[in-house]
């Protein structure tokens, strides 16, 4: 076999160095066109709330543009399905959550995707507590008022749920396993009537969202009992954590931007630093804390391994309290 010529050697040097300057290329020309940013709930929503924040204030930093794609459905799985089975260009990310990430896996006998495996994480977002609250005439004043009775009274006691499955219903599920009671669920169609039954006194408690109760609670139709988060929120700082009560107790409804399995490495890592330099605004902090949320941010890396400890936990929650889907 011939020698290649000194030509043929220099040609082929230039080639190689040629390789990571179009590498780079191709990472500053992505996105030359709109984003499309999955929500798997309703406009006007908590969730399609929060990702148009995100994607406003990418776009004021980077120009970049989204394109909101409200997909409702299937308690969250619709809309991460369209994530998992879209093409893994960059061009299509989604705004998962608790419950389509690591509640319904365990929840549903039978999931579109796998969550673990079909989608890349590429951040978390924000986290959210849900609230333990009764109605302002309710004798239950504490979190060990309403323990108290749900033991004294096996059964009886009604849990209001905005819906099966709910990060809600699931941080009801886990009180009562490490307070040591039976609880009584009573599910609804949603937030709304759920809140509406327990005003009636229909029922005697809910874990509700600070969206959902704060305006009650400011209006003295609500009494807020506890939050499910490690600390205490700021829009609500007298009111005491589950865990000052019950050590290591933790129950948030987080969000996580994901991306379809396979998306390029090199933008999952542009996009979860647009997403950092987003959640370190003041302006994107105080409109967060002001809903009852927390931003997150961090690492890829964190995003996956938090989403996959999340998967584990809650599928355990799910499977010891034998939760059955509607």
């Amino acid at each position: 076999m011939p020698f290649p010529t000194r030509r043929a050697l220099v040609a082929c040097a230039a080639a190689l160095a040629l390789l990571p300057a179009a590498s780079a290329l191709a990472d500053t020309a992505w996105p030359d066109k709109p984003v499309r940013f999955v929500v798997p709930y309703t406009p006007g929503g908590a969730t399609d709330a929060v990702t148009r924040l995100i994607a406003q204030r990418i776009t004021e930093d980077t120009k970049w543009n989204f394109v909101v794609d409200n997909r409702a459905g299937g308690n969250g799985n619709i809309g991460i399905d369209v994530v998992a089975k879209s093409r893994p260009d960059g061009y299509t990310i989604g705004m998962g959550q608790t419950a389509n990430l690591a509640i319904n896996p365990t929840l549903f006998p039978k999931m579109p995707y796998d969550a673990l495996k079909d989608v890349t994480a590429v951040s978390i977002v924000a986290s959210q507590p849900v609230v333990l609250v009764v109605r302002a005439d309710s004798p239950y004043k504490t979190l060990a008022e309403v323990v108290a009775a749900a033991k004294a009274k096996p059964g009886e006691l009604k849990q209001a749920l905005a819906g099966t499955g709910t990060l809600g219903h699931m941080a009801g599920e886990v009180l009562a396993k490490h307070a040591g009671f039976k609880v009584l669920n009573v599910p609804y169609k949603g937030a709304a009537p759920a809140l509406t039954d327990l005003l009636g006194g229909q029922t005697d408690y809910m874990f509700a969202t600070p969206q959902g109760a704060l305006g009650m609670v400011k209006a003295g139709k609500l009494r807020a009992l506890a939050v499910t988060s490690a600390k205490r929120l700021p829009v609500m700082p007298d009111v005491p954590t589950v865990a000052e009560t019950y050590k290591g107790f933790e129950a948030v409804d987080w969000k996580a931007i994901v991306a379809p399995a396979g998306t390029p490495p090199e933008i999952v890592k542009k996009l979860n630093a647009a997403v950092d330099k987003a959640l370190a605004k003041p302006a994107t902090i105080s409109q967060l804390l002001a809903e009852g949320s927390t931003p997150v941010g961090g690492s890829v890396e964190k995003a996956a391994q938090y989403i996959k400890s999340e998967h584990a936990k809650w599928g355990a929650a799910v499977r010891e309290a034998g939760v059955q889907p509607e």
